[in-house]
């Protein structure tokens, strides 16, 4: 005998799922199932169970046979009962039944300095649930539909209107796809032939979507899931080599069909692009028929200099722009966005699919409130100012106890740069380990077919991820690491 309850628009609406013994009383034998789910797992301690009446006319058992059995489980120690709030599971602990070993996961190091991660505990918790409010009040009927592989209206609308006035970026609603970040972005855009001539011939766009994929410049030091995604999609990468004014444009090889950027803030050395580089890369894109792609991943957050703005907006049919929240908001509501060029949104489109799997529309909706409301731009001073705070101590602790290094990369990001003295970036990553400090050296980040010198030995601290009872801490521990491995 089985049965699954539902308390019904009068109870507590408690599903439960009961397999109970053929023999015995049936007082005895609902105890038993009783107690074999608390034992098993699937009644944890706290869960509510459903009502004596709904629970046996579910069985098809006497109201008081299930009160009897819920009484010998309270007397025992599994159930407890309270006038008022119901019987609910006991809070006790029961050894796990034994099964077979599993792998030990690796522990978290204590201090999170890797780069790329906002505080978790810094997201806008009552701003973004006020916004989601409002959004969905206001949301169409259609809104909870299919709906447009490009992304909701509202949120392109929004973006295209701030994108404009923060980083002067040319675009409109219908030039915008959104996406879940910018490696859905690389995996749609290495599924398209990447001409941006808008009057090209189908022929030739049958012949291109035929051919192999010419390969992409990208940055000698960059993210490595970058790079190893595009080649998952069938497209080489080669390395163009980064100094103090970022990528040297004057070095795009050849063969090169598309570059890929980060001209607002090199990723990870962190300068930006040198205005003679960004004109460069433009000119090489009309002469060659190429294409720019622009990764603005953390296009906010400006310190000590004015705003740099956008390529893109020196040229929006030569340059796709990729951005996303994950750094100005959280990674985990999985939105970004690309401003295409108009020869491109069709193909993106179609790579997409017309069913979109990955970016909910009902955050959508939230976002472009949340943006439209000026909830966005408040958050994201108030983010910018306290990522200044956090980079000033970064720079100002090491200074004075570590001074054999130097900090750069400052002007911008949630990252700085930590130069360190020759062949010793190895020795002060394991050192910062010992010390419970995650962190990422320099060389990480290097293309594997990089040719030339490296630039020098150096350590990439994320400032933004640890909460603020531990930034002390974290930074204490990572100046003895560096302090032993010196």
């Amino acid at each position: 005998m089985s049965g699954t309850v539902d308390a019904g628009p009068g109870g507590p609406g408690v599903d439960l799922h009961l397999e109970l013994g053929a023999s015995g009383s049936r007082r005895a034998v609902l105890a038993e199932a009783l107690r074999e789910a608390v034992r098993g797992g699937r009644l944890a301690p706290g869960t509510l169970l459903p009502p004596y009446r709904s629970l046996a006319a579910d069985l098809g058992i006497a109201r008081n046979t299930v009160a009897d059995a819920y009484a010998e489980l309270v007397a025992e120690g599994w159930l407890t009962s309270r006038q008022g709030s119901g019987t609910r599971v006991a809070e006790r602990v029961l050894a796990p039944a034994p099964g077979p070993a599993r792998p030990a996961a690796p522990a978290a190091l204590p201090y999170d300095l890797v780069q790329g991660k906002p505080d978790p505990g810094a997201f806008p918790r009552a701003a973004w649930l006020a916004a989601a409010r409002r959004a969905l009040t206001a949301a169409p009927h259609e809104a909870f539909g299919v709906g447009d592989p490009r992304g909701r209206i509202e949120l392109r609308r929004a973006l295209a209107a701030y994108l404009a006035r923060v980083r002067g970026v040319r675009t409109t609603p219908d030039r915008i796809v959104v996406c879940s970040g910018t490696a859905h972005a690389l995996r749609l855009l290495a599924r398209v032939p990447l001409a941006t001539h808008a009057r090209e011939k189908p022929a030739r766009q049958t012949a291109a979507r035929k051919a192999p994929p010419r390969p992409w410049a990208v940055e000698a030091y960059g993210l490595p899931y970058h790079q190893g995604l595009l080649g998952e999609a069938g497209i080489h990468t080669l390395p163009l080599a980064v100094d103090e004014d970022g990528a040297r444009i004057a070095e795009i090889p050849p063969e090169a069909g598309t570059v890929l950027l980060t001209p607002a803030h090199q990723f990870p050395t962190g300068g930006p692009l040198h205005p003679e580089r960004r004109a460069g890369v433009l000119e090489w894109a009309r002469r060659s028929g190429g294409l720019v792609v622009e990764d603005d991943y953390d296009g906010e957050f400006r310190y000590d200099r004015r705003p740099v703005g956008a390529v893109q907006s020196l040229d929006p049919d030569r340059t796709v722009l990729l951005g996303s929240v994950s750094k100005s908001l959280s990674p985990a509501l999985r939105i970004g966005w690309m401003c295409l060029p108009e020869a491109l949104v069709d193909g993106v489109v179609e790579a997409k699919g017309l069913r979109e799997p990955h970016t909910s529309a009902t955050e959508q909706l939230t976002l472009a409130e949340f943006v439209d409301s000026g909830a966005y731009d408040r958050h994201v001073r108030r983010m910018r100012q306290h990522h200044r705070v956090r980079r000033d101590r970064l720079a100002a602790v090491l200074a004075e106890r570590v001074p054999r290094v130097r900090v750069t990369g400052l002007a911008a990001g949630l990252h700085a740069l930590v130069e360190l003295p020759p062949g010793t970036e190895r020795s002060a990553v394991a050192a910062a380990a010992r010390h419970g400090v995650a962190v990422e050296g320099l060389a990480d980040y290097r293309h594997p077919e990089a040719l030339g010198p490296a630039l020098p030995d150096g350590l990439v601290v994320g400032y933004a991820t640890p909460p603020d009872r531990l930034y002390p801490a974290a930074l204490d521990a990572l100046c003895q690491a560096l302090a032993a491995a010196l």
